[in-house]
């Protein structure tokens, strides 16, 4: 009887799990971070993401090469990344080049780990467009060399 009290409990935590995990794959519903870049950051960082795009060159400052990675053993700079693009890390110094997102990023929330193992609510179009960044840097960035 124990033993199928235990099998009848897996069960259950098996069928929850997969509940949860369709809820977490209707989350990521919407456009993708690959589309939310192109449609935001494309006309200025350029499709690769090398800061060659077509409104490059009438900036005052040349966007950022969103290719290039971190020092090498540096993370990913996520949360940086977050917050420069949303405009939180820039709420008392605005660039002016580069606008603000957070607006534009709003939508539906979800727990994110930036990389400290804190769940944190985010915005789920922020969190794509950062993880389409990542992948630029995987596909293509050259590694930055420290100064010597």
């Amino acid at each position: 009887m124990a033993q199928k009290m235990a099998w009848t409990g897996l069960g259950g935590t098996v069928a929850l799990g997969l509940v949860l995990a369709g809820c977490a794959a209707q989350q990521m519903g919407g456009p993708s971070g690959k589309q939310l870049y192109l449609q935001n950051c494309a006309s200025c960082h350029g499709e690769s993401g090398r800061g060659d795009g077509p409104l490059a060159d009438g900036l005052d400052r040349r966007p950022a090469d969103l290719t290039r990675k971190p020092d090498i053993g540096e993370p990913f700079p996520t949360a940086h990344i977050m917050g420069y693009v949303h405009g939180y890390n820039r709420r008392d110094a605005p660039d002016e080049v580069m606008p603000q997102f957070g607006e534009d990023f709003e939508g539906q929330t979800v727990l994110y780990d930036i990389g400290d193992g804190i769940l944190t609510p985010t915005p789920l179009p922020l969190i794509k467009v950062a993880e389409y960044v990542r992948t630029l840097q995987d596909e293509g960035g050259a590694e930055e060399t420290p100064e010597p």
